[in-house]
């Protein structure tokens, strides 16, 4: 009589499911984020999307150190992360964004949009991540979290702020590589260094709201020129070499 075995899972089989559970989590952080933007708690919302950011920025490595694409080969977790990247990183801070009236009356809907369509041929550019020697990402990466929170803090006039998003969504069309914080190799160690500053300033920005006052918007400027710097340094030092 033959004998039909089954697969048990082992501690190393269920590996691989804590580093996607984990990146998963990004999902739930938007809903409530989502939430918090309709409830009029920018405060909370903000804070759950500098949460998912922390997620995502990490769970790469998690991933890569329980080697989850050799253990579970037949699950595209890069696939689930792009899903979680776009509602983190675009569709809920447009959601964000329109809740707070950030944007003119009527023109507002339109100017996002053009965020959410441009970012969407972002993500869906073969080479919106580039894996050579320095990683790198092609064209602005939506970091819609980041400027809808400096939109926010500034308190712009709705005009501007819509100049200014339109402007972000052209750059997502020019392939100027920029900075993979993470895991661009040159200058990693004092990019890492003011990255971890300056994701600590965002939070305490998100932390004071509504109260905007203070010297944490303009530190926090520190990184942003840093960021646009080096990346225009490495994108034109490729093109020439």
């Amino acid at each position: 009589m033959a004998v039909v075995s089954q697969s048990r899972a082992t501690p190393l089989t269920l590996l691989p499911w804590v580093a996607h559970a984990y990146t998963a989590t990004g999902a739930v952080l938007a809903f409530a984020a989502t939430r918090a933007a309709f409830l009029g708690d920018e405060r909370s919302a903000f804070l759950a999307l500098i949460a998912a950011t922390l997620v995502d920025a990490s769970d790469g490595a998690l991933a890569r150190a329980l080697r989850v694409t050799e253990r579970l080969p037949e699950f595209d977790g890069a696939r689930l992360d792009d899903i979680i990247d776009y509602l983190t990183y675009v569709f809920v801070p447009a959601v964000v964004m329109w809740r707070a009236e950030l944007l003119p009356p009527g023109s507002g809907v339109w100017v996002l949009a053009t965020v959410l369509m441009a970012s969407a041929y972002g993500f869906g550019q073969r080479d919106a991540k580039t894996h050579t020697t320095d990683h790198a990402f092609t064209g602005f990466p939506s970091y819609w979290n980041i400027v809808a929170l400096y939109l926010f803090v500034w308190h712009l006039a709705p005009a501007v702020n819509a100049v200014v998003l339109l402007a972000l969504a052209l750059l997502v069309f020019v392939p100027v590589r920029y900075v993979y914080p993470t895991r661009t190799v040159t200058l990693r160690g004092p990019t890492l260094t003011l990255s971890a500053l300056w994701a600590a300033l965002l939070v305490v920005m998100a932390w004071r709201l509504p109260a905007t006052n203070g010297p944490w918007m303009a530190l926090s400027l520190v990184f942003v020129v840093y960021y646009f710097v080096l990346s225009l340094w490495l994108h034109f030092r490729s093109s020439t070499s």
